[in-house]
């Protein structure tokens, strides 16, 4: 067969056949890793703009299986065919030894030429080069569509005979896992100094469902409360000494939360009233909002918005009073901490030039993560104090010193059971001192 090839075709368009067959295969190739390397969100945007070839782009990574069948086919021919013309011209001319010459020119011309060289030019381009040759992929799935999806038929034949499924898809942990993944490539040039604030506050965003408004709130014992039985006087007083807008009033034991105190509410009442005295502070509070602390902070989120509340107590499941979250506490988890000219502004972590840190104790352990690179376990504790008494498995006494996560903690000072300060001693400070 190869010699009647060799016969009947003309030696003078021998090369410039074989040549074509491996443009054309090279074509296929760089196809196959346009269409398989492009971007979705990118395609899916450029589409919404009125790009046109996008939109192409699109259709096909809706038929992705399809498209990479019928390159693939289309590839393959083109190189059995190549092979085969220079196999048939080679034998007629060297006989025998012709075989091994095609094995070898082929070889090469397919690997370098048609395969790496065009492959690499359209991974490094995948985007380009999928809005230049969707047209052209549109066209070559138009007239291989009917083989290539025999030949996938084929193939998924074979695949659940083997008990491969087939028709699975990804499900919504591996399409979180591909975001993070996203994420955490973004900025990766070292030169973008804004990427590690964007990329921790993409994290952020995506933490919102695993947490909970009991991993953010501002627990009971730093929780502002007045007596709604009070002195309207002394009330006054305290609204006027607290650094915050809201604040819970109770009325017999602090579990027993009657109402939110607005600071202008108050206020705008002292004034009609014409002084402390003539106020009915149980005409002036608002209903308190009681929320589970084992809201999800995603959730927690809707419900502000769709309630315009920005303050919710915290109670357990027997009712008792755990906190408070506002809406601020939320989104400082997504851009971190936000301090106005009320706050009482306290880091809660000095560094020192020796590269530890000296911390109170009960800063986040997701503060810390954030501020400084760290990967402690966040799902055990809440505080850096209650991740040491974690591991711990006891009380501290002042200067223990503990070892865990890479990390060395030593305990400063201590507030009856309570770690107040302790000393950490990251890995980076531990190798610079050996």
């Amino acid at each position: 067969m190869e010699h009647e090839i060799a016969l009947h075709l003309p030696l003078w368009l021998a090369g410039p056949a074989v040549l074509l067959c491996l443009a054309l295969s090279a074509y296929m190739s760089a196809a196959e890793t346009a269409i398989t390397g492009a971007s979705p969100p990118r395609m899916h945007r450029l589409a919404q703009q009125g790009n046109k070839r996008a939109a192409m782009v699109n259709r096909l990574l809706e038929r992705k299986d399809e498209a990479v069948s019928a390159v693939l086919l289309g590839n393959s021919v083109m190189n059995i065919l190549s092979a085969s013309l220079t196999t048939a011209v080679l034998t007629a001319i060297f006989g025998a030894a012709g075989v091994v010459y095609a094995t070898v020119i082929v070889g090469i011309l397919v690997v370098v030429f048609a395969e790496v060289m065009p492959k690499t030019w359209a991974l490094l381009r995948a985007d380009r080069m999928a809005l230049t040759l969707a047209p052209s992929i549109l066209f070559s799935l138009s007239l291989l569509g009917p083989a290539a999806r025999a030949v996938a038929w084929i193939s998924r034949v074979f695949l659940r005979a083997m008990g491969v499924r087939v028709d699975r898809k990804p499900d919504a942990e591996e399409h979180a896992e591909l975001l993070r993944g996203a994420i955490e490539m973004h900025g990766s040039d070292l030169t973008d100094t804004d990427a590690p604030a964007e990329k921790a506050m993409l994290r952020s965003v995506l933490d919102l469902g695993d947490r909970t408004v009991g991993d953010v709130m501002t627990h009971r014992g730093n929780v502002v409360l007045i007596d709604a039985d009070g002195p309207p006087d002394s009330i006054v007083s305290q609204m006027l000494a607290a650094p915050y807008t809201r604040i819970p009033l109770y009325r017999g034991e602090a579990d027993n939360v009657i109402g939110v105190m607005h600071a202008k509410d108050l206020f705008r009442a002292v004034r009609a009233a014409g002084g402390p005295a003539g106020v009915k502070i149980d005409d002036i509070m608002t209903p308190p909002w009681f929320i589970p602390e084992s809201t999800i902070l995603f959730d927690q989120l809707e419900a502000f918005r769709q309630r315009h509340e920005h303050f919710a107590i915290v109670v357990d499941e027997y009712g008792a009073l755990l906190g408070i979250v506002t809406l601020e506490d939320i989104i400082e988890e997504i851009v971190g901490d936000i301090e106005d000219e009320h706050d009482a502004i306290r880091r809660g972590v000095i560094r020192r030039d020796d590269g530890t840190f000296v911390s109170q104790g009960d800063v986040p352990i997701r503060d810390l993560n954030r501020e400084f690179g760290w990967e402690l376990p966040e799902d055990v504790a809440i505080t850096i104090a209650g991740l040491v008494l974690h591991e711990a498995r006891r009380i501290p006494e002042v200067g223990q010193m503990y070892a865990f996560y890479g990390f060395r903690f030593e305990i400063l000072k201590r507030e009856g059971t309570r770690i107040a300060e302790l000393r950490i001693v990251p890995p980076a400070a531990i190798q610079a001192a050996n």
